[in-house]
């Protein structure tokens, strides 16, 4: 069923005014992320280097297989190929995706992740959906027939998946979103009702309508578990059975899945790491179309090359700085109670870090008043990152440094106490390579 087909259903049920102007921003996103199609970025055409390419080159040269299951296809095979956990598995129930046909309350759809890629799995699908995170390109859309043969074949899909995911809700760029929405019992999104776009700037009250979640969160409501009957107005709904669930088994047939569990915590770092990725991709785009479009005028006008123009600097500042903000988890929602997770999820995301002498790594999970205890994004380390274009980088850098070194004590950043800024400048020193000379300099206070 495409998203007209959901638009037309939605038509029948409800006010058809909202519906109209939903396609009609549908097709809007899709023009606006035509620029990426063309020079200097040529999302289509480009050669991927992403962790699905990779696996893909390995199951061609014939050093790696991947082993197809009567229960699960190739979905098994595939997180281990890619090094997903089975741990950050999440469940949603909405009808918001490629397999809408194949989802309800009663067969969720299950994601799975690490830093740089996404793994979709529905019971008796077609196909396993992927989108890896590429570093040069954004998000990378791609399937795999759930069908076994001697050669499986990841297929990339440039088309369909960017009417959404190459939209105003992924920054203008190929990238992630999350939402959160009220769904009735077959798993249609009620949109009368209204939608939430989550990050990790997003009140927990607004988060994860259409998502089962398990695990504890004291009197922090959700709308995690909820299914609307009936009529209902605007928020307040009453979701007092859906809070502080472990449990999934009356809800749906778990053993269906890999694991019986939607951890809550890995909710809150998907949503933290979508938005991450999309910006991370939008500031490489930016500047290489700032960067491209100088040279062009450069070139028009019989200027030299490598002449700096304002309009270049203020495209690039502009991505930058809001990469920044988010990096550093400016207006992160604060929590109000202790977050625990079902699974082991949270003990697995932190083992992974890197750590400096001082034992302390920015996967350290705090979960009793924001989400990380030291609040820098863990992103800092990944290929996406180090992959921006060397004015971007540098300019993240010194911004970066501007703040954790106390020089900006602007608004934005006054979250960040004084241990807080020093911790991750020192953790960062410690373990992130490529970091310009000035980082070591001593901090003078003032």
């Amino acid at each position: 069923m495409t998203v007209l087909h959901l638009i037309l259903r939605e038509m029948g049920r409800h006010s058809v005014a909202p519906f109209l102007a939903a396609f009609v921003a549908l097709l809007g996103h899709r023009l606006f992320a035509q620029d990426f199609e063309h020079e200097p970025i040529n999302y289509a055409t480009a050669t991927p280097d992403n962790p699905v390419s990779h696996l893909q080159a390995r199951l061609d040269d014939g050093t790696a297989q991947l082993q197809y299951d009567d229960k699960v296809g190739y979905l098994k095979a595939v997180l281990d190929g890619l090094q997903v956990p089975i741990s950050s598995q999440t469940l949603v129930f909405s009808k918001t995706s490629l397999q809408r046909h194949k989802i309800t309350p009663r067969t969720p759809r299950a994601l799975y992740f690490n830093d740089d890629m996404y793994v979709g799995f529905c019971v008796n699908g077609d196909v396993v959906e992927l989108s890896a995170v590429d570093p040069q390109l954004g998000a990378v859309f791609y399937t795999l027939d759930q069908e076994p043969v001697e050669k499986p074949r990841f297929a990339r899909q440039v088309d369909n998946c960017l009417i959404c995911h190459g939209s105003s809700h992924t920054r203008g760029v190929p990238g992630h979103f999350i939402r959160s929405v009220y769904v009735d019992g077959v798993g249609f999104p009620v949109l009368a009702m209204g939608t939430h776009r989550i990050d990790h700037s997003s009140p927990i009250s607004k988060r994860w309508g259409g998502w089962y979640v398990t695990g504890t969160h004291g009197d922090q409501a959700h709308l995690g578990n909820l299914i609307v009957t009936g009529k209902h107005e605007r928020e307040p709904v009453d979701n007092s059975a859906g809070q502080n669930l472990t449990d999934l088994t009356t809800r749906f047939k778990t053993s269906a899945y890999l694991s019986p569990h939607s951890d809550l915590v890995a909710l809150m770092v998907l949503e933290h790491q979508t938005e991450a990725h999309n910006l991370l991709t939008r500031a490489n785009f930016q500047t290489r179309e700032a960067l491209y479009s100088e040279t062009r005028l450069n070139k028009e006008l019989g200027e030299p090359d490598g002449h700096r123009w304002d309009s270049t600097n203020t495209r690039i500042k502009s991505s930058c700085e809001a990469l920044v903000k988010y990096l550093l988890f400016c207006d992160e929602a604060p929590l109000t109670g202790r977050l625990q997770g079902s699974t082991s999820f949270a003990d697995e995301f932190a083992a992974r870090g890197l750590r400096d002498p001082q034992g302390r790594s920015l996967r350290d999970f705090d979960l009793q008043t924001r989400l990380f205890k030291y609040p820098c994004s863990y992103l800092i380390y990944s290929r996406s990152f180090d992959g921006l274009p060397s004015e971007a980088r540098n300019l993240v850098y010194r911004r970066l440094w501007e703040v954790l070194s106390g020089s900006d004590q602007g608004k934005s950043f006054a979250h960040l106490t004084e241990v807080d800024r020093t911790a991750i400048r020192e953790i960062l020193i410690a373990t992130k390579p490529g970091l310009p000379e000035y980082w070591k300099s001593p901090v003078v206070s003032e």
